[in-house]
């Protein structure tokens, strides 16, 4: 297998991986290039579980990369949600849908890095709970650990901005899409 055979398997989920854990587009793919830069320059061809590996590494240069760059939310590109097909849903199915998915980017974003990390991997990369754990390099309790915490954080806030929408406004939780159901799809 060639540098580039490894680069064209792998690219993909290491942009996915940088996107959602940046939520900017030009920091992604500068973290991205970064990631196969550190693996190309190691001896990438005697580890065993190469995808694990990049994984581990894509997920380290971004914590990296927001330990030293934190970025403004003005700044942030919303995720938006992209793979419904505009012919099988209504104009108002479709835009709930958007709202939902950029009211799920909100919370996340407001989440500690570590706890995105593993929120994004289960939830948007659809990674098992030890496959994250070996990404990361923690343990499976850890994980899981984590990924209660952040799911029963993000709860909290969407109950608190609830609560505050009821005396002035707000549209968490008001009948619609489940919040969380945006992160299986």
């Amino acid at each position: 297998m060639t540098e580039k055979d490894v680069f064209d398997l792998h690219k993909k989920e290491v942009y996915r991986t940088c996107y959602f854990m940046l939520q900017h587009g030009a920091d992604a793919e500068d973290v991205c290039q970064e990631v196969f830069i550190s693996v190309f320059r190691h001896d990438w061809r005697q580890v065993e579980y190469l995808k694990t590996w990049i994984l581990r590494v894509a997920v380290n240069q971004c914590l990296n990369h927001l330990k030293k760059h934190s970025r403004d939310h003005a700044k942030r590109l919303r995720w938006q949600q992209g793979h419904t097909q505009a012919s099988e849903k209504t104009v108002e199915a479709i835009l709930a849908d958007k709202e939902s998915a950029m009211e799920c980017t909100q919370l996340l974003e407001r989440l500690p890095d570590k706890m995105r990390v593993v929120v994004s991997l289960r939830y948007l990369n659809e990674y098992s709970l030890s496959e994250i754990a070996d990404i990361v390099g923690i343990p499976l309790g850890t994980v899981k650990s984590r990924l209660n915490k952040s799911l029963q954080l993000m709860r909290r806030m969407v109950e608190k901005h609830s609560v505050d929408s009821r005396q002035g406004g707000g549209t968490y939780g008001q009948g619609r899409t489940n919040l969380f159901s945006v992160f299986r799809r």
